[in-house]
């Protein structure tokens, strides 16, 4: 008796193990916010759109971008937060006014999408790098460049503008987490790092958590490089943000003293996630940014 009793508690224990196992890799097939190429292509082509989708090596990094969108006078790249991937953008890239102005490119971020879904770049300057050869290539349509970040994107959009002044012509930043420690953090996001709790997290979350940790430090090291931005900027962000706090604006005003100007629009009543929630004014922003830039190329 005793013996059938053991062996009932062992394959329940094996049982309850396996049933964990699956529910993980199952939760973590749900938990990806990402669209595979398929899917994009499906998508964009039933709105009568012809979209591309490719892959380049960067180091031991292979990134995936799209574009859409006729050559006009104006690229826009967009870069997402955390967690995300670049379908978070991709009713604007289906957005008719915004394809008469501008060809739009997006980009997964490293740990994100299918740029190596939970294996993250901490650093942001190294993102910046990953992310440069895609902005070379843009570059060199010859066209002004415009980076819009969303959240965690705008702390590597700036980066990136820091580090290549001479390739990028104007930032529209949403939601923007650019200053250390002004933004909610949690508990439990250090304990999520430990391996043996990291595990039970799905992917594009470990990725998340990762950048989350290294966020304050990485943000530190950009102090001294804000200067370096020497183009428009316009901010938005909602009043109500309570997982980036509004006190990111005053460190926009004080770090982008040498952007030839910087608009600062705060959305009454509005919360983190307004490039949902607003995008008629984002959209109008990102038009905006078209304007000034190409007015200026044509000065």
């Amino acid at each position: 008796m005793r013996k059938n009793i053991i062996r009932l508690l062992v394959n329940m224990a094996v049982s309850a193990f396996v049933f964990l196992i699956l529910s993980l890799l199952i939760f973590d097939q749900f938990v990806q916010f990402r669209l595979d190429d398929k899917d994009i292509y499906n998508q964009f082509h039933k709105a009568h759109l012809d979209p591309r989708i490719g892959y380049y090596q960067a180091g031991d990094r292979t990134i995936r971008y799209m574009t859409v969108g006729q050559d006009t006078t104006c690229c826009v790249l967009f870069i997402h937060g955390a967690p995300s991937s670049l379908s978070y953008w991709r009713n604007y890239m289906m957005d008719s006014d915004l394809l008469t102005h501008a060809r739009m490119f997006a980009v997964d971020r490293p740990g994100y999408g299918y740029s190596g879904l939970g294996h993250p770049e901490p650093n942001i300057q190294k993102q910046a790098l990953l992310l440069k050869p895609l902005l070379d290539s843009i570059r060199s349509l010859h066209h002004p460049v415009i980076l819009v970040g969303a959240s965690y994107g705008t702390a590597v959009a700036s980066r990136l503008a820091m580090d290549n002044p001479q390739d990028v012509d104007g930032i529209v930043l949403v939601a923007p987490a650019i200053a250390p420690t002004q933004e909610k953090t949690f508990w439990f996001t250090p304990a999520i790092e430990h391996p043996a709790l990291r595990w039970f997290v799905p992917r594009m979350l470990q990725s998340a958590n990762t950048e989350k940790v290294h966020h304050a430090a990485e943000l530190r090291k950009m102090r001294p490089l804000w200067g370096n931005i020497r183009v428009p900027v316009i901010y938005l962000q909602g009043g109500k943000d309570d997982l980036v706090y509004t006190t990111n604006a005053d460190s926009a005003r004080l770090y982008l003293k040498n952007a030839p100007s910087l608009e600062i629009d705060m959305i009454p009543g509005k919360g983190h996630l307004i490039s949902f929630s607003n995008k008629p004014q984002v959209e109008a922003a990102i038009l905006k940014m078209v304007g000034m830039v190409t007015h200026k190329m044509g000065s």
